[in-house]
């Protein structure tokens, strides 16, 4: 397996990733947050464990820096603000594929990074291969987005989470691709009972082995 420090250009400077390939790959995947810690936190690293031994390769990636998700959070506005999301989220799918040019490219983003996710697809149609968003927001991807999206989307949802589980019921009915909508029973917002997590990265690596086409 290989596993290196990356830098991804990107319009207000470079994002620093981890860019792991297993010896035998069927695609990589980038995942993508805002937190300013997301390189560095168990959950990442254990959903990227999970995607390895799917034969996935991962682009872990951090789109904002800690000084300004610090700031965002700060600011009161939508986390992450969609549009430097989206932005960077296209920067790195272009770099990615640039480096892996023979494999299907796929995107995992969260909660706001969610609607990057998608923004980034419609925006690079001929890259990015499939979207999964756990617990995001797709509907601030806006209809022009979901509208034009080409790549199949899972999105995946805390049963008790009722009105992020709403957004996401709207979303999928107004989406042209293939799209499912899995529900994680008895979880909340952030899927944070125990096995929540391990269900979402092993629908993710079904997912992503697959390239979107897997039936789960």
């Amino acid at each position: 397996m290989l596993s290196q420090i990356v830098t991804v250009p990107s319009g207000e400077g470079a994002l620093i990733g981890e860019l792991t390939v297993p010896d035998t790959v069927f695609g990589v995947t980038v995942l993508a947050h805002g937190s300013g810690t997301y390189l560095r936190s168990p959950h990442s690293r254990a959903l990227a464990g999970t995607l390895h031994n799917s034969a996935v390769g991962t682009l872990v990636i951090d789109l904002l820096s800690p000084d300004e998700a610090v700031a965002d959070r700060a600011t009161g506005g939508p986390r992450g603000e969609v549009d430097l999301l989206t932005r960077r989220l296209i920067a790195s799918v272009d770099w990615l594929a640039a480096h892996v040019s023979d494999l299907p490219v796929g995107l995992f983003c969260a909660s706001t990074g969610a609607a990057a996710a998608l923004g980034a697809a419609a925006a690079r149609p001929g890259l990015v291969d499939t979207v999964v968003c756990p617990d995001g927001r797709p509907d601030l991807a806006g209809d022009e987005v979901i509208g034009h999206l080409h790549a199949p989307v899972l999105l995946m949802v805390g049963g008790r989470d009722t009105e992020v589980l709403r957004l996401n019921r709207e979303a999928a009915n107004r989406m042209r691709v293939l799209s499912r909508l899995r529900v994680i029973p008895d979880a909340t917002h952030l899927c944070e009972e125990p096995g929540a997590l391990d269900e979402v990265a092993s629908l993710a690596a079904r997912w992503f082995a697959g390239m979107g086409q897997a039936q789960i």
